[in-house]
């Protein structure tokens, strides 16, 4: 397993914010045109980078998972030089979606209590505590996917 040296992970964390900026912008200006505004005003919060930013921590965590699973007995055939490409980002894409979700909904309710949420997800009927939306677990998983991917090193492409 190939560990992560500070800088590099710092590297990461800002790909993955501004990363998380960029889209977050995106996907909120979509209400824009729901609203008939077509000049397509999308929104985010300056708390939303550092969240975001967590997003280097994927790459790291898949890794070790992948050596993990490899380890275990009857699993031998999980490891990540065995598996399809399209099986290992399925796996990734899941890890990533619920990790989200996690780190969604404990900012979510750390950031509710401390009244300076950018987000309410409380009208919407599939939220969870105001602070997720279940439907969103698609968007999580290729986000999470896309994460891995910008914060891939070259040496390992």
């Amino acid at each position: 397993m190939k560990t992560l040296n500070l800088k590099q992970f710092l590297i990461n964390f800002c790909r993955c914010g501004i990363a998380g900026w960029c889209l977050e912008v995106m996907f909120t200006s979509v209400d824009s045109i729901m609203a008939g505004d077509w000049r397509l005003m999308g929104r985010t919060s300056l708390i939303m980078f550092p969240i975001y930013g967590m997003g280097a921590l994927l790459g790291p965590i898949s890794s070790m998972m992948d050596s993990w699973l490899s380890d275990l007995p009857g699993f031998e055939e999980a490891s990540r030089e065995r598996i399809s490409p399209l099986a290992l980002a399925i796996r990734h894409g899941l890890l990533f979606m619920v990790m989200i979700f996690i780190a969604e909904y404990v900012t979510g309710i750390w950031l509710t209590g401390a009244g300076i949420c950018p987000w309410d997800y409380s009208r919407w009927p599939d939220n969870v505590d105001g602070v997720i939306r279940l439907n969103f677990a698609p968007l999580w998983f290729f986000t999470g996917l896309l994460f891995e991917r910008i914060t891939k090193s070259k040496s390992r492409s």
